[in-house]
């Protein structure tokens, strides 16, 4: 079996040291609301999922696929591939982080989210550690955790995204004298963001302490989350989380990398085994719609199509 974790290119997890950090206060100064969304085409099947790492890539390129029969969108979801968790050693806090290619794109909204959105497309910023410490496994008091949910909700009311996806990699928990993973921290975390966004998406990159953390003191996270997905390119692996199947995807790939055959195989096993959720990964500017109809075939019917 492929266990291929991510490339998931060290720049999107390693700060660019010219750009400061974007701490966002208990109160953003500038509120974004998110273009309403035009009718969806009818599209029956599971959600699709597309990661871009947008270091090098647009947002805009999940937008170019529709199915061949109906013309409706291929991804459902889109995930800004990633923002960071960082650790301030002066304040000794945690503190949200936009590399200048993440920022570009949110203080681009208009022309790099919002066209996603009005196409029925969800618009989603993914939390990554970044070689600091700090990680959402190790907030040190309920007040800690909160204080950074705080500051996610803020991004997603600001920038007017539809949620946040945690990945719990490249934190280094320990560096800069902070501490190890904590039983009560991801669980403190994820009950303040849902109630600071609680009709918004908070989704699970199975991977890290925090994935194994979820519950604590009689409280279990899982249902707060509206999807998980296996963290392995071209692998098979059902997140452990008490979700039902329709917030799922044991399948996961990486477009370009994974074989076709192996690609619609994921797919079809997603449908025969009745899961609702495929994820991919890695979707970038040339034309895929080979290796996206080999699991559009079997999610829905059809073909993919690209269009420049």
């Amino acid at each position: 079996m492929l266990t291929l974790v991510r490339s998931r290119m060290q720049a999107a997890a390693v700060a660019l040291s010219t750009v400061a950090a974007l701490a966002l206060g208990a109160t953003a100064t500038t509120h974004a609301t998110a273009a309403p969304a035009a009718p969806a085409l009818a599209k029956a099947g599971p959600t699709s999922v597309a990661y871009v790492e947008v270091n090098n890539n647009s947002m805009l390129n999940v937008g170019k696929y529709t199915l061949a029969d109906g013309g409706g969108a291929v991804f459902d979801v889109a995930v800004i591939f990633a923002a960071n968790i960082n650790y301030d050693t002066g304040t000794k806090t945690a503190q949200l982080y936009f590399n200048e290619n993440v920022q570009r794109v949110l203080d681009n909204a208009a022309t790099q989210i919002r066209p996603l959105q009005q196409k029925g497309i969800k618009v989603v910023l993914s939390v990554l550690g970044n070689h600091q410490g700090a990680g959402f496994a190790n907030f040190p008091s309920q007040q800690a955790a909160s204080a950074f949910a705080g500051q996610l909700s803020d991004a997603v009311s600001r920038y007017g995204l539809d949620g946040i996806d945690f990945d719990d990699e490249y934190a280094e928990y320990g560096r800069n004298g902070t501490g190890q993973p904590n039983a009560s921290s991801f669980v403190h975390l994820v009950t303040a963001l849902r109630a600071n966004m609680p009709d918004k998406i908070i989704s699970l990159y199975n991977i890290g302490p925090a994935a194994s953390r979820l519950s604590y003191n009689g409280v279990d996270v899982s249902s707060k989350f509206d999807y998980a997905w296996n963290p392995y390119y071209g692998s098979w692996q059902v997140p452990g989380l008490g979700l039902p199947k329709s917030k799922l995807s044991p399948a996961a790939v990486e477009i370009g990398r994974t074989s076709q055959s192996t690609v619609t195989s994921l797919a079809r096993r997603t449908v025969s085994e009745g899961y609702g959720v495929f994820l991919t990964y890695n979707l970038d500017g040339a034309d895929r719609s080979a290796d996206v109809s080999a699991f559009t075939r079997e999610l829905y019917g059809s073909a993919a199509v690209h269009t420049p």
